[in-house]
């Protein structure tokens, strides 16, 4: 069990970092696109691009921040349970992870019709739209994996993998 817990977060900290990396990109597309448009130089599809990266940067870094402690929680709600605080976070985890698993299976079947169809980006850029979707996609298959990976460690251990070490997060 330690080697999968290790793989996991390590592949969590991996997708953050992939996140970030996303973010950085975005800015620099940015960036570019201001730069393009002062020296009059065209820089089609920097719109679509800059959105690719957000959208990517968001699912990568969900699975990351949510077993970190950023995602808003229901910690208020959670602690006032008391001794049955247990229970709340089982139900919590149990529609988070459905919810989870639904958009995951939908995702990846937005990347199959994408790739039936050949489907291209209406912007400028005519990227094939299961790139981005991809991406998208694995972050969306990560978060589940994360969240039916909580729910598992608090059925066995009455305790999930989320830290509240980040500012105003956890219990």
């Amino acid at each position: 069990m330690g080697f999968v817990r290790v793989f996991l977060d390590r592949l969590y900290l991996a997708s953050g970092l992939l996140g970030a990396l996303c973010l950085l990109a975005m800015l620099l597309i940015i960036v570019a696109q201001m730069v393009s448009r002062w020296m009059g130089v065209p820089f089609p599809g920097s719109t679509q691009y800059a959105g690719y990266c957000m959208a990517a940067s968001s699912f990568l870094a969900f699975s990351y921040a949510l077993n970190r402690g950023a995602h808003i929680r229901v910690s208020l709600f959670l602690n006032a349970l008391g001794e049955h605080k247990f229970w709340g976070e089982l139900w919590c985890l149990l529609i988070a992870s459905a919810a989870s698993c639904y958009l995951a299976f939908y995702a990846i079947h937005g990347v199959q019709l994408s790739l039936k169809f050949n489907d291209i980006s209406q912007g400028q850029d005519a990227t094939p739209l299961w790139i981005p979707q991809s991406v998208v996609a694995f972050g969306a298959v990560l978060l589940a994996v994360c969240f039916v990976d909580n729910l598992i460690t608090l059925i066995l251990t009455r305790r999930d993998n989320i830290r509240g070490d980040v500012i105003g997060a956890g219990e």
